[in-house]
């Protein structure tokens, strides 16, 4: 009697866990007011991508408070209550693929807007059913709404928002209180973040079509956060909503550099007198091997890093001052500008073309117009 009792526990929670999955069977017992067409995670998540997908349209039929505070990205809130005054959300074609979901197994909020968007004409309707809880429950990260992240600065929560875009784009305007750790920097400007794991992180970027704050979010997760949230609707709904924050002061140093005749170079005279009176205001990078710099000397300011480190390393190259990049003919210089160039839009990058002689004490190399 035992065993049997013990095959027919088991059976029950078997049974218990499995019929959110099998959700979709019509075979599957349900409650009436479930809608015809049930779908899972595993298909949702087909469809809750970044940038979106074309003729798919994720509906979150909860009040707007719920849908602030947590939503599947890339997902948007027509409240079941307000579903006929915002029924020009609803995507033209009636043949696209509209997934409505909401607070659970017992919400009906979903079923009853699929049932209203079936009756408008929509032939390719469903309904996710275990909805946001199950989402957040299988390790997706949540998105979150303008109004959310306002609130959050207004009320100082302690929350950490974090700009994925470039600097370029974070100097010309972003979220306030918010912090620039760039997806291609993110190893290397990592530090910057909380210490303490349980922090709220909220990644936001240039829209929805934007992958770099998910992309942000996810190096994140693997570390170890356990609150990272996405802003994805990012800086150009915030700005539409609240405005522009100020920008940020350009640096110092890019008025001071005289470029040269050919493009991407640093002028000899600028690079002579940044090196002599600013030299802090530049990174300098010697990209000559290091048995060259160990016989000839450097400039004491530089960083020695030859071409092939600076591929290598070019996505924990600094932003936040230019760089020159100088060799002893402008050959291997020229060649990591290239490099620079060619995988990193955001920095503020030159070279100088010429003929160097370098000092063993570290002092100012001396440059020539090269041949």
């Amino acid at each position: 009697m035992n065993r049997i009792a013990s095959v027919i526990a088991t059976s029950a929670v078997v049974c218990f866990f499995t019929t959110p999955v099998m959700a979709a069977d019509q075979s599957t017992e349900k409650p009436a007011w479930w809608y015809k067409d049930v779908v899972d995670a595993a298909y949702v998540a087909q469809y809750a991508t970044v940038p979106p997908k074309k003729n798919v349209l994720l509906v979150d039929s909860r009040p707007a408070r719920k849908y602030d505070k947590g939503h599947i990205v890339p997902s948007i809130n027509i409240s079941n209550s307000q579903f006929d005054k915002h029924t020009d959300m609803l995507p033209q074609e009636k043949s696209d693929l509209i997934v409505f979901y909401c607070g659970g197994l017992k919400c009906p909020l979903s079923h009853k807007s699929a049932a209203k968007a079936e009756a408008m004409g929509y032939s390719n309707v469903k309904v996710y059913a275990a909805g946001y809880p199950d989402w957040v429950k299988k390790g997706n990260v949540p998105g979150v709404s303008a109004a959310h992240v306002k609130g959050l600065i207004d009320k100082n929560k302690g929350a950490v928002i974090v700009d994925a875009r470039p600097s370029r784009k974070f100097g010309k305007g972003h979220v306030p209180t918010a912090i620039n750790i760039p997806l291609r920097q993110f190893d290397a400007k990592v530090a910057e973040l909380p210490a303490d794991k349980g922090t709220e992180l909220i990644y936001y970027c240039g829209g929805y079509k934007c992958p770099l704050s998910p992309k942000s979010a996810a190096k994140a997760v693997a570390l170890g956060y356990t609150k990272v949230r996405l802003f994805q609707g990012g800086y150009p709904v915030w700005k539409a909503a609240y405005g522009a924050a100020a920008p940020v002061a350009a640096a110092p140093a890019a008025s001071k550099i005289e470029a040269g005749e050919d493009d991407g170079t640093i002028s000899i005279a600028s690079f002579q007198k940044l090196a002599a009176n600013n030299p802090d205001d530049v990174y300098w990078y010697d990209v000559r091997d290091p048995e060259e710099v160990e016989s000839d000397g450097t400039f004491s300011k530089a960083v020695i890093m030859t071409v092939d480190d600076v591929e290598e390393n070019v996505d924990e190259l600094p932003t936040d001052k230019p760089i020159v990049f100088f060799c002893s003919t402008g050959a291997r210089s020229g060649e990591a500008y290239d490099i620079v160039k060619m995988k990193r839009d955001d920095l503020k990058v030159y070279f100088l073309d010429a003929n160097v002689a370098f000092n063993q004490d570290g002092s100012v190399p001396k440059a020539t117009p090269s041949e």
